[in-house]
């Protein structure tokens, strides 16, 4: 199991907001190359978004499935990637002392030739990926609001001071 967490400088609804838009997912999950259909009641339990991962025209179509969502606090969802094998999800989101949203994200393998990697090495692998897409969620969240990262604000400031 692997768990990586980042507080986002927005509210929680913010980040509902995208996590509970199936088509965004393409945009935010490492791996996804292309969301194909997402269904209507989307992220309700048993809920599935298609999606397709790899590269054209080697990709491979598969789905991710709501196995449990008790949005804003929690999503929990299975994500299929033969024939890698099958993930699980668990997303918390609370609210942060500044009015942030810290996002706990935990991910494991659950079936699949993936159980063969011994769990230290999926961890490693793992890691990365998972720090990615939540670094990702945050700049979509960000982006759809007109927020800024406070890393943007100090890009602004270094440029200023250049100046």
């Amino acid at each position: 199991m692997t768990t990586v967490e980042r507080t986002m400088p927005c509210p929680r609804e913010d980040v509902v907001d995208v996590l509970s838009d199936g088509w965004l997912y393409g945009l935010w999950v490492v791996g996804a190359t292309r969301i194909r259909a997402v269904e209507g009641r989307w992220p309700a339990e048993g809920q599935r978004l298609h999606h397709s991962t790899g590269p054209w025209p080697l990709h491979l179509d598969d789905h991710t499935t709501v196995l449990a969502s008790d949005l804003p606090d929690r999503i929990v969802l299975t994500a299929r990637g033969w024939p890698w094998g099958q993930a699980r999800i668990d997303i918390r989101l609370e609210q942060a002392p500044d009015g942030g949203t810290r996002v706990v994200m935990w991910e494991d393998v659950i079936t699949g030739v993936m159980l063969l990697v011994p769990q230290p090495l999926r961890a490693l692998l793992l890691g990365p990926r998972q720090r990615e897409c939540l670094n990702r969620l945050e700049q979509l969240v960000l982006g759809r609001t007109g927020r800024r990262s406070p890393d943007e604000e100090d890009d602004d400031v270094a440029g200023r001071a250049r100046e």
